[in-house]
């Protein structure tokens, strides 16, 4: 099942791998570049009806350095099924690919963190076929933000260590210092970065905490119900109220018909769409403006 972590774990990753820098330090490699990075499939079903497919497939590029498929995966719970399944991708790409494949895990909670560490082995009596040890961006490994300036240079990091220290004890602490630290880029840039950690806190009670320190800004995660989605639908409903009122009051003057303040201040303050469609409709054939409302109604 796809959820909004698996989401913005493939949108954080797919467009700012620069969040991978625990990974790479812990490798001993220097920090991330974006333009080291290109895009693979996520898809690694073979024949169906059996489909597979990882979260985010990424092959890192350098100019310099070996080359190498990182596949990322967003885990909330432990799961043995996706273990084994987690076994089947490293194989699988690194056989298409014929590059070495680092799975990375990024876990919310310790627990699932430490679970996700594996090792996960095949093996029959005492022999070992294949091992699967996955990298896990988590509590354990993800540095907790609580410096505004790491932030500003650092915001797809910032990001990360605000969900995956969603539930620890300074969770509150680190969801401050982000939102201080994202507020100094332009507004567009405040309002992504503030999305991408609301719908990575999600089933979070921080998700709550990071609500009220967001504005009121147009959504780039539609359909998951965030603060900016609601309050942009909110404004794209009015604005269409606005414009039905206009038609409305258009209406009626080509018609002739007198329009009495109280009636005007009727029409434009009512955003009820439904309501207003109804009036439009009718106010082609009403013989008084005040006939509108005779439905909803004493007349005016």
């Amino acid at each position: 099942m796809v959820t909004a972590t698996h989401e913005v774990s493939h949108k954080l990753f797919q467009e700012h791998p620069e969040a991978l820098a625990p990974v790479f330090d812990a490798l001993g490699l220097p920090p991330p570049t974006k333009t080291d990075f290109h895009e693979l499939s996520p898809d690694v079903t073979e024949i169906r009806p059996v489909e597979r497919r990882a979260d985010t497939v990424l092959k890192f590029e350098p100019d310099m350095g070996d080359h190498f498929v990182l596949a990322v995966e967003a885990q909330t719970k432990k799961d043995p099924d996706k273990a084994r399944n987690w076994a089947y991708y490293v194989s699988y790409l690194r056989a298409k690919y014929d590059l070495p494949v680092l799975l990375v895990a990024v876990c919310r909670d310790r627990s699932t963190a430490a679970w996700a560490m594996g090792p996960f082995e095949c093996a029959v009596g005492p022999w070992t076929t294949q091992v699967t040890r996955p990298f896990v961006l988590g509590p354990q490994t993800v540095p907790e933000i609580t410096d505004e300036s790491v932030v500003v240079q650092q915001p797809a990091l910032a990001a990360l260590s605000a969900i995956v220290h969603s539930q620890s004890r300074r969770a509150a602490a680190i969801l401050e210092t982000v939102a201080r630290g994202l507020v100094s880029f332009e507004p567009d840039i405040t309002k992504y970065w503030f999305e991408v950690v609301e719908v990575g806190l999600e089933s979070t009670p921080t998700r709550e905490n990071w609500r009220k320190l967001m504005q009121n800004v147009v959504t780039h995660f539609p359909g998951h119900g965030t603060l900016f989605e609601e309050k942009y639908l909110e404004g794209k409903a009015e604005g269409e109220a606005k414009g039905e009122a206009k038609g409305i009051l258009r209406v009626l003057e080509v018609r002739g018909l007198p329009l009495s303040e109280d009636v005007r201040q009727r029409i434009t303050t009512c955003t009820d769409l439904g309501r207003l469609n109804d009036w439009l409709d009718r106010s082609g054939t009403v013989e008084r403006a005040e006939d509108l409302f005779t439905e909803d109604g004493p007349a005016v």
